[in-house]
């Protein structure tokens, strides 16, 4: 990397107590051997203690600045953000408002939806009414969880066995069902903070849909980038993408996921695209999207970490 660092001490903060627990570690470990060709860099594994967290960031040899490797609960839903802006530590990735409304699905399709993305229909019920808001096939996901931790695809003729050891609060976000092509975009900051959208990546599971297994487990699904889709397309999800990190006020790098109906329709020769969701704290483990992502734009994996960490700020 060759522009001048202002960060010599870099603390990689990973694991924490969510359902994403193993995938964060995946994910620090491998953010710190690589920071490791720039920075000093210290490994935390978060387990919970909060007060061994903060001694562990303060004293006497305390880092300058947080790499935060954290997924899921408390790591990307504003909690680990406001502890590290009460420190005065920078750090990476988006701030306490962005990464609050983007883990509320609930929020974020709001947002959304006022922004002019096409965005699933969906409700969020009560668990024991997930049945009542469409007629399958539909999708039953976690209001506030990432990774595809929870979310399963309701058949015809399924029944909801597959909501009977329910572990995600007693509220459920129920979508309408989108057939057609998974599609990803990543949004990284340059060195000036201004974010621009990379090439679209189509992901094509081993699995019915897009899995945690899918995601994590090495083969568990076929990546093409950039994504065979028509040309319009590829624009429509780069401006989506690029809009939804914006208006959430995403910072450091986002990814978006997007299904695309390509079923031909009157009116509509390219076929639909919805966005689903924005991810704030992306994974960066060796089967990671954005880094893959980055990879094809020229970027390799440790000038993509080094280049959060000189970004990272306190606040919003």
């Amino acid at each position: 990397m060759s522009q001048a660092r202002q960060f010599e001490h870099v603390a990689v903060l990973m694991g924490g107590r969510s359902a994403e627990r193993e995938v964060s570690l995946a994910s620090g470990r491998a953010c710190a051997q690589a920071l490791r060709e720039h920075y000093r860099v210290t490994g935390i594994d978060f387990t919970g203690d909060v007060s061994a967290l903060v001694r562990s960031l303060t004293g006497q040899d305390a880092p300058q600045v947080v790499f935060n490797a954290l997924h899921g609960r408390y790591g990307e839903d504003g909690t680990i953000q406001g502890l590290l802006d009460l420190l005065g530590l920078p750090y990476t990735h988006s701030g306490i408002c962005a990464s609050a409304h983007a883990m509320d699905k609930s929020a974020s399709r709001s947002l959304f939806t006022r922004i002019g993305l096409r965005v699933p229909a969906g409700l969020v019920l009560p668990l024991d009414e997930a049945a009542t808001a469409f007629p399958p096939p539909y999708v039953i996901k976690p209001v506030a969880e990432g990774s595809s931790v929870g979310v399963c695809v309701v058949q015809p003729g399924d029944n909801q066995s597959s909501l009977s050891d329910w572990a995600f609060g007693d509220s459920v976000l129920v979508e309408q069902y989108i057939p057609g092509r998974e599609l990803t975009c990543a949004v990284l900051d340059d060195a000036d903070g201004r974010p621009g959208a990379l090439a679209p990546l189509e992901i094509r599971p081993r699995d019915p849909f897009y899995t945690y297994d899918s995601k994590y487990a090495v083969g568990g699904s076929d990546h093409l980038i950039p994504a065979p889709v028509p040309k319009s397309i590829s624009l429509a999800i780069r401006a989506a993408a690029l809009a939804a990190h914006r208006a959430l006020g995403c910072r450091g790098v986002s990814r978006s996921d997007f299904r695309y109906d390509d079923s031909s329709s009157p009116g509509t020769p390219d076929g639909q695209l919805f966005i689903l969701e924005t991810n704030t704290q992306p994974g960066m483990t060796a089967t990671s999207l954005v880094p893959e992502i980055a990879a094809h734009a020229g970027i390799g994996f440790s000038d993509l970490v080094a280049g959060l960490v000189e970004g990272a700020r306190c606040g919003d």
